[in-house]
């Protein structure tokens, strides 16, 4: 079998192999011998630094940014661990005309939140505190309807002391 390479650290395998146990990259196969391991372009580049275990889950906000240069460079971290990350127009900030302009949402799978938080503190890029919860919809229509129900037994029994 063909020998195979570590696209990181140039190391060679036998063909049975997959994963480089030192960097975990996929293996590749070696340019005729020579150790050269041709890239294919900056995109194959950023998807081969992604560990496959961190990319189970639904996405999640583990950050915010002001602008998109900022979600970019947050972006930029997260790959150096290789933790995948998706940017996202904040709600409400989603004006045509402003397309680069306006805050950033950092979205990662859940598996990779943990990993996502650690980098992200030693940069201190967030605050340790746990974030807010998000209330959901089904929630706080719950929480309306129950104040609504309130205010009317309210009213109710006044009308009755009145009149």
């Amino acid at each position: 079998m063909a020998d195979l390479r570590c696209p990181s650290c140039g190391s060679a395998y036998p063909g049975e192999e997959r994963f480089c146990p030192d960097c975990r990259l996929p293996l590749v196969h070696d340019a005729e011998g020579e150790g050269v391991i041709e890239t294919v372009g900056e995109r194959h580049e950023r998807a081969r630094k992604i560990k496959p275990q961190l990319t189970e889950g639904r996405l999640v906000r583990v950050a915010g940014a002001r602008n998109q240069a900022e979600a970019e460079f947050i972006q930029g971290l997260l790959l150096e661990e290789g933790v995948p990350s998706l940017l996202r127009r904040s709600a409400g900030f989603d004006v045509p005309d402003f397309l680069a302009a306006g805050p950033r949402d950092v979205l990662v799978p859940e598996a990779g939140l943990a990993t996502a938080r650690e980098v992200l503190l030693e940069g201190e890029l967030i605050s340790g505190e746990t974030p807010a919860q998000v209330v959901t919809p089904a929630r706080l229509l719950v929480g309306l309807v129950a104040a609504l129900a309130i205010g009317a037994l309210v009213v109710w029994v006044l009308s009755l002391l009145v009149g």
